[in-house]
């Protein structure tokens, strides 16, 4: 009974909000906040847009829910440890991709490679997808060309932009992924 009542209250929890704030010195770089932890953030190279197109770099001015995540399958080297993660994480293997393709029926959905149209490959060979959280951009009610794969992932190294995207560090990602669950909210501001 109790046991019950406990999962119950967890289903019913509010999400809470990951905010995300411009950095006043440079605004390709964010601040991140989830409830007292803060961390360093790089954006997407064409700054924070309200007016978010596929193809322009930027990061959309936003409230995304959280709706999952995938992770590398394996990457030669590297320890198999599953991620201390609240998140249930998909495990991104060769074959998959993410169609960027407007026109396509597939556009911000993933997908099986090869594909026909445009699409981002999910395992690459730098470790910015080793783990990433799928963002509520544009994929719950889609508009062609409104922009697709918003993540949140790994950072490159010296904090370069990303492609619309935000991106920590790897050890505040792993940090964050330990508190973080699906239905939360990423608030870019």
């Amino acid at each position: 009974m109790r046991l019950a009542l406990q999962r119950r209250a967890l289903r019913r929890r509010a999400p809470r909000r990951l905010v995300v704030r411009r950095s006043p010195r440079d605004p390709l770089r964010a601040l991140v906040r989830f409830g007292p932890l803060m961390f360093q953030a790089t954006l997407g190279r064409g700054g924070i847009s309200v007016f978010k197109r596929e193809g322009d770099g930027a990061t959309p001015r936003a409230a995304m829910a959280v709706l999952g995540g995938f992770r590398r399958g394996y990457r030669p080297g590297q320890r198999s440890t599953a991620l201390p993660s609240p998140v249930e994480f998909d495990r991104a293997g060769l074959r998959d991709g993410w169609c960027d393709a407007p026109d396509h029926a597939a556009y911000n959905r993933p997908v099986r490679l090869p594909f026909p149209a445009s699409c981002e490959r999910l395992v690459r060979e730098d470790r910015l997808y080793d783990a990433v959280l799928v963002l509520d951009w544009n994929v719950s009610r889609r508009a062609r060309g409104l922009g697709s794969a918003i993540f949140l992932h790994v950072a490159r190294e010296g904090y370069r932009p990303t492609e619309g995207c935000v991106a920590l560090e790897p050890r505040d990602l792993k940090v964050l992924l330990g508190f973080i669950r699906r239905g939360d909210i990423v608030q870019v501001l």
